[in-house]
């Protein structure tokens, strides 16, 4: 019984969009599925994909994610033609997806991709309720990234 196992969460993504936490504040997080084709679940498999660029638009009551680049594979079929940056419609609930348009009407608020992953067999996208950071903020999150960095170098030079 040990040998099926199930996949932990970590191995369960596929996507992470670093640059979210760098440039964000992040108010509220949301899982959302993906409608997606054939051909980019195949690339998602073997991890062809980059959130980094990515951000979420909201048109005629639904939502969207743009920039959200899946690379086909080399083996993809020859009647397909893939497009790695189309716009893939995200799934949620319209009670939600009316209550993230009132939060994003308000102003500095913007819907940010934070994750792609696998759950029970589908693509979730984890995206944020987010506000811009200004410059200052950014540099005090590189301020405290080193301070922990440095600490840790110190503890790791202590126990040898």
């Amino acid at each position: 019984m040990a040998a099926s196992k199930k996949k932990t969460d970590a191995s369960a993504r596929i996507a992470d969009n670093k640059k979210a936490a760098y440039n964000y504040f992040f108010e509220e997080r949301f899982e959302a599925g993906m409608v997606l084709e054939g051909w980019e679940i195949k690339a998602l498999r073997e991890g062809k994909a980059q959130l980094t660029d990515g951000y979420v638009v909201i048109r005629n009551g639904e939502l969207f994610v743009l920039g959200c680049q899946i690379n086909p594979l080399k083996s993809a079929s020859t009647h397909v033609n893939p497009d790695s940056v189309r716009t893939k419609k995200l799934l949620m609930h319209k009670a939600e997806i009316r209550r993230l348009i009132g939060k994003v009407e308000q102003k500095g608020y913007t819907l940010v991709p934070l994750n792609l992953h696998w759950k029970a067999g589908k693509v979730k996208c984890d995206i944020a309720l987010a506000k811009g950071k200004a410059e200052h903020d950014k540099r005090d999150t590189i301020k405290d990234r080193e301070g922990k960095r440095e600490v840790e170098r110190a503890m790791k030079s202590r126990n040898r």
